[in-house]
């Protein structure tokens, strides 16, 4: 791992001294929530015992414990952890056009790699230059639909990325994200996977998105390319989905508008010298971001708010190893995501097995605030 785990320039947004950021560290008290104003990180536990508590009480006037420079900031001691804490997790899937007609390849190949590059050349250019040109759920997409049935080239995928419904899914358990400088993990059975690097919408509980942050919701492109209906385990696995390094909450100099311009950038550094760089544009995406907060609040409840990874638009198709074979991930690989105004999410590449389990529990955390005496009633409210 580089140093960008622990000193706080090397991972915190470009303009960081204007930003407001939310996070967590671990202290020896236990997870503690902390806010960045003006460059200066404060422990705002006594006013906000969980990061949830923060965001559904947000715009809140709030002290905290002043605990000087963030750029001073000892974070090798005291580690970041995932930015959220009760949120639930969610994610929305096949929202570029490119990662559409990536996942189109996984069904055709049944999940074997070796198989990939032969459907793409033959789907590309027909199924890719149509699909960026439509608006989901608009009569031009059904008209592409009803074409692309009638050449046989119509998939589940394609459905959610031009139909009037996103698909709307559940990455992973509440404390189950890993933080920046975490491993994070790939299932240690998968052959063929790859990090997702995305914008992450923050959400309290009625919905408002109040910031964002830096995800990387990693893939097994083997699993759910041999069926859809093992998402599950192609996604939701012992540390296989990271978030950090803060939640940047929006403000004067930070709006939903930058969230829509973002440029993410991906560079991957493997232990076999393998460099692999990738570029993702918001612009690009094919449902505006409220759109996929307003589906997925469209017949849901969250008490503790939720946040929402927003697709990506990388798909790797570079070969690593043999030709034909594409890009997968091995043991060791240092992953980067990052943006100049939500900053760097850096994280090691392990097996879910070999990653540290996840033992830390809502029980586990509850437990541990009313032990620190930060489950009051006032602060509750």
């Amino acid at each position: 791992m580089s140093d960008a785990a622990t000193r706080p320039t090397a991972f915190l947004p470009a303009d960081w001294t204007t930003a407001t950021l939310v996070g967590r560290i671990l202290t020896r008290a236990g997870p503690t929530p902390v806010l960045c104003r003006d460059g200066r990180l404060f422990d705002v536990s006594r006013e906000a015992p969980t990061v949830a508590d923060l965001m559904n009480a947000w715009p809140v006037e709030i002290a905290g414990r002043d605990l000087g420079s963030i750029e001073d900031f000892n974070f090798a001691a005291q580690p970041l952890l995932a930015p959220i804490d009760l949120q639930c997790v969610k994610a929305a899937g096949v929202t570029f056009a490119v990662s559409a007609v990536e996942r189109v390849i996984e069904e055709r190949a049944r999940g074997d790699a070796a198989r990939a590059e032969e459907i793409r050349l033959a789907l590309r250019d027909r199924v890719g230059a149509d699909i960026r040109s439509v608006v989901p759920g608009t009569e031009e997409a059904a008209r592409l639909k009803a074409a692309l049935i009638a050449d046989g080239l119509w998939s589940q995928y394609l459905e959610v990325a031009i139909g009037p419904d996103a698909e709307i899914f559940t990455k992973a358990p509440v404390l189950a994200s890993v933080g920046h400088g975490a491993r994070i993990g790939v299932r240690s059975d998968s052959a063929w996977n790859n990090p997702e690097p995305e914008v992450v919408l923050v959400c309290d509980r009625q919905g408002r998105a109040l910031g964002a942050t830096l995800g990387n919701d990693v893939n097994l492109r083997d699993f759910e390319g041999r069926s859809a209906l093992l998402l599950g385990k192609a996604k939701d696995n012992n540390a296989s989905c990271a978030l950090g390094p803060f939640i940047r909450l929006f403000d004067g100099s930070f709006t939903l508008d930058d969230v829509r311009a973002a440029e993410v950038d991906l560079e991957i550094r493997g232990p076999d010298n393998y460099r692999l760089e990738g570029h993702s544009s918001m612009d690009q995406i094919s449902r505006d971001p409220l759109e996929l907060v307003r589906q997925a609040m469209s017949e849901h409840q969250y008490p503790d708010g939720f946040v929402l990874f927003c697709g990506t638009l990388f798909a790797p198709t570079q070969d690593r190893d043999a030709p034909g074979q594409g890009f997968t991930h091995k043991v060791g690989d240092v992953v980067r995501v990052s943006s100049p105004r939500l900053g760097v999410l850096e994280n090691e590449v392990t097996t879910s097995k070999a990653a540290p389990p996840w033992t830390f529990g809502v029980g586990d955390l509850m437990r541990n605030l009313a032990g620190r005496g930060l489950l009051t009633a006032e602060a509750a409210q």
